[in-house]
């Protein structure tokens, strides 16, 4: 439906896998993932990528290689952050991407949030976002995901041409894109991540609408024209 219905590219995760557990998960996980992920990419033919929370990078990493997915959203790339889960206090970026190496899995791009949603950044305070997205950038990110506060909450259209202003890799919108608020990013991003919106009522654990999906990309084609 999501295909059919004009996405580019999907993304699946375990977003229904609360109380999330912090930085690892258990092979079970990665066991489902990885078969969800390869029934998902037997049925479309656009891209698709993987996200295991919470901040499980290397796992996610590892489905994406299994699957033949095209990217992973990563979360606690670069700095610390006191998420819900708890403090993330190692930046992933060193060992993330030489496993990749040792994986084998440089085709799999790296989508990294920075200044995370769900998250309090008081001990970066001194970090403004654009010198985060700087650092992720310099830290062999191949794209930046700016969001707003939580899960369904739009993202500050300032922030996300901060972003796009301080680096060259793509920035993607990663919360609260709309029918209504897409022309607000359009100029200043390269992607959407949208999940919410295109549940029944608009909220993320009802089923998919196809009615929402087609509002939502009935806006991205005019813009687009």
């Amino acid at each position: 439906m999501l295909e059919d219905g004009g996405l580019d590219a999907l993304i699946i995760e375990n977003m229904h896998d609360r109380p999330y557990l912090l930085g690892r998960v258990g092979p079970e996980v990665i066991a489902a993932m990885t078969a969800v992920g390869a029934a998902v990419g037997n049925a479309i033919t656009i891209p698709f990528g993987v996200q295991i929370l919470a901040g499980a990078n290397s796992a996610a990493l590892a489905v994406a290689q299994a699957c033949g997915a095209s990217f992973v959203r990563v979360e606690g790339f670069v700095f610390s952050q006191v998420a819900d889960e708890g403090l993330m206090d190692r930046a992933d970026a060193g060992e993330l991407l030489r496993y990749r190496r040792q994986i084998g899995a440089n085709q799999v791009a790296i989508l990294a949030d920075i200044k995370k949603k769900h998250s309090s950044h008081a001990i970066t305070a001194d970090v403004d976002l654009a010198e985060t997205a700087r650092a992720a950038e310099f830290f062999g990110a191949d794209g930046l995901i700016v969001t707003g506060t939580a899960t369904g909450r739009a993202t500050a259209p300032e922030d996300v041409r901060a972003v796009r202003d301080a680096v060259g890799v793509p920035v993607l919108v990663g919360s609260g894109v709309t029918p209504d608020n897409l022309s607000d990013y359009w100029a200043y991003a390269d992607a959407f991540i949208v999940g919410s919106y295109f549940k029944r009522g608009g909220v993320w654990s009802n089923p998919p609408d196809l009615r929402r999906l087609k509002r939502l990309t009935c806006a991205a084609a005019a813009l687009r024209s």
